[in-house]
């Protein structure tokens, strides 16, 4: 069984992420779109990102990717939920995506559409989500020390 996958975006991500949605569903994963669920220029990112964040938060073995123009403001959203650890990815060097993982147990990943082409996009999420946290005791400890600064 395929995690499950939740999304949110606002109109800056919002063709990004109806190109992954459309991968994740052909590859299996249970997907839960937590909008934009259709394009508006004067949206505002911070709920869409928010519930995405909070879905990932309650059902544990979910993750999430968020969509913005930089994915910036998204990845600062999605932190400040509770058990949420976010990375940003907006092109280069792939190792990231592999770290943010192996290293940080990253549970969702904020993409800059601004920045992606959508080729690059459905193959970072690919990598991503078949990378595993190596359970490491170091990271395991770093993980507890952040979980120790969440109100």
């Amino acid at each position: 069984m395929k995690s499950k996958i939740f999304l949110g975006t606002d109109h800056a991500g919002f063709e990004l992420k109806e190109a992954v949605k459309e991968f994740l569903i052909k590859e299996g994963y249970d997907v839960e779109d937590c909008g934009a669920l259709e394009y508006d220029e004067k949206d505002d990112y911070p709920a869409f990102i928010h519930k995405a964040a909070s879905r990932v938060s309650e059902i544990k073995g979910s993750f999430g990717v968020v969509f913005g123009g930089s994915g910036q403001g998204e990845a600062i959203v999605a932190n400040k939920v509770k058990g949420i650890r976010a990375a940003l990815y907006y092109g280069l060097d792939k190792d990231i995506l592999t770290l943010s993982k192996t290293h940080n147990d990253a549970n969702i990943l904020s993409l800059g559409a601004r920045f992606l082409k959508k080729e690059v996009a459905v193959e970072a999420v690919k990598l991503w989500l078949k990378t595993s946290f190596t359970g490491e005791e170091r990271h395991k400890r770093r993980i507890d020390q952040i979980k120790d600064l969440e109100e």
